[in-house]
């Protein structure tokens, strides 16, 4: 019994820290570049604190650059866990953009259920995208990685086609659809001066869903069953086809929850992409860094919306490259990538003990 709890205490404490180790690295890592860039480090993380968590409104900014990092780190994470790499995130967050902007216009419903049903268009284009991965996962074997990249550019041009030729706003200087309606938004202004709005608390949500799910319902146990061994799973007589795609949905959804929520409650319309908008594939940092878990998927993107919300800051008062930032971002990364070293060293460290014992 002692012996067990041991080594649960043992994995729990190695999931802590790699992540704790892999931020500090990454914040060292930033150190040296701000030096190379003759900037103070002192000055520039100050500003960076002062920029996160500074105020009242600093804090409800980063709250509203962490929210969609939350869906689209826990659309990431979900997949991983039925063993598919879901990299078109990018592209179910742009498809629902739209789709959340038409609804919120188009349709005419009282408030609170015209929200919810702007939610759920978002979520339900999102779906649809990713279930096409997902059907040519299963049916066809086609690589996730392969079709869900193809599919992010084919949402890049299929939104524009459709914006620019069905649903600009002729008075709008630059292309965009027109406003949502009141009814449709998401309550904002949660803290005075800052546009935090409801949105963080459906995020949230969302992680608590995500985490029943998997862990406390038989659909979720069958998705990572089949993410460890989809053989043994299929052999056992799980579904392996019908959970590929029921993985790529919920993924999908996610992901199309995050696009709806910037509509809603940030953007209120849906304005012309020249390029990748980037909360996708930051979302699979996220979920690298919060070890696809749902709770660790939140402090993930907590850390990275504390970033992207500090790099101006840094920048304009420090002197600080943007770039650095992302290295910081880049470096957490590698070093959460890199779990084996931790390991291979921590094996090295046991041998050792055990020879001079």
């Amino acid at each position: 019994m002692r012996k067990g709890i041991g080594q649960w205490m043992g994995s729990l404490l190695e999931t802590i820290m790699v992540p704790i180790l892999s931020i500090a690295l990454g914040l060292l890592v930033g150190t040296l570049f701000i030096l190379v860039a003759g900037a103070d480090p002192v000055e520039a993380y100050s500003a960076l604190f002062r920029a996160v968590a500074g105020s009242p409104r600093a804090i409800g900014e980063t709250l509203v650059a962490t929210t969609p990092l939350i869906f689209t780190g826990l659309a990431v994470a979900l997949a991983f866990r039925c063993g598919l790499f879901n990299i078109g995130v990018e592209g179910q967050y742009m498809v629902a953009l739209l789709a959340s902007a038409l609804a919120g216009y188009y349709l005419h419903l009282p408030r609170g259920i015209h929200a919810l049903v702007t939610l759920a268009a978002g979520a339900l284009a999102g779906a649809i995208w990713a279930a096409i991965v997902g059907i040519l996962k299963a049916y066809r074997g086609v690589h996730e990685v392969i079709n869900s990249i193809m599919l992010n550019y084919i949402a890049l041009y299929f939104t524009h086609y459709l914006l620019m030729y069905y649903f600009r706003e002729p008075s709008n200087r630059a292309a965009a659809t027109p406003y949502i309606l009141e009814t449709a938004r998401l309550t904002s202004g949660l803290i005075p001066g800052s546009r935090l709005h409801t949105g963080i608390f459906i995020a949230l949500a969302a992680a608590f869903f995500v985490w029943f799910f998997l862990w406390k319902t038989p659909a979720g146990y069958e998705i990572r069953a089949v993410g460890h061994s989809p053989g043994a799973a299929e052999y056992a007589g799980i579904n392996v086809k019908k959970n590929i795609i029921l993985a790529m949905v919920l993924s999908g959804a996610l992901s199309g929850l995050a696009g709806a929520v910037q509509t809603q409650g940030v953007m209120f319309k849906f304005y012309e992409q020249m390029g990748f908008i980037g909360y996708g594939f930051d979302g699979i940092a996220v979920a690298l860094l919060g070890r696809n878990h749902p709770m660790g998927v939140i402090f993930g993107a907590l850390l990275f919306g504390a970033l992207t919300q500090g790099s101006g800051s840094m920048q304009a008062v420090a002197g600080v490259p943007k770039t650095v930032v992302w290295i910081v971002q880049g470096t957490v990364v590698f070093f959460v990538a890199a779990e084996n070293i931790f390991k291979y060293l921590r094996r090295r460290r046991v041998k050792a003990e055990v020879k001079t014992a």
